[in-house]
């Protein structure tokens, strides 16, 4: 069950002055099982040819898993990072934004498994990503 003590807004202050502030990706909603975001789709997000960029939307999806996995531990002894992330970039968005949904499906001690769909504003399935978290112990 994802930490409902944490607000978006403080899910989304963790993010200032980050790859994540400076793709606009906004965390929008905390559920039980499940953490959302979206990133728009523009100059900072497109590739050359004027679509979203595969990198931008591995980089949502690695943030939502990332970030989600931090909510579910205890951050005064360990925290989590991203260990290995696939992607499989099965359609494009080309304005508006995508909107990522990661559930996680594996909670142990030392690794957390996400899946993340990326769609886009009409719910077209743009991405399916499978993240992988190792839970670092902190160095007293």
């Amino acid at each position: 069950m994802i930490s409902k003590d944490i607000t978006l807004n403080e899910v989304n202050s963790f993010s200032k002055n980050t790859l994540l502030s400076h793709l606009n990706i906004e965390f929008t909603n905390i559920g039980n099982d499940y953490l959302e975001a979206k990133m728009p789709v523009n100059h900072k997000t497109i590739q050359p040819m004027g679509i979203l960029h595969g990198g931008a939307t591995v980089a949502l999806a690695e943030s939502i898993g990332s970030v989600g996995s931090n909510m579910l531990i205890d951050l005064k002894s360990e925290y989590a990072v991203g260990l290995s992330i696939n992607a499989n970039h099965v359609g494009s968005a080309t304005n508006n934004y995508v909107i990522g949904i990661g559930t996680i499906v594996h909670k142990g001690r030392s690794t957390h498994v996400w899946n993340i769909e990326v769609k886009d504003n009409n719910e077209k399935l743009i991405s399916v990503c499978r993240l992988t978290i190792m839970i670092v112990k902190r160095i007293k």
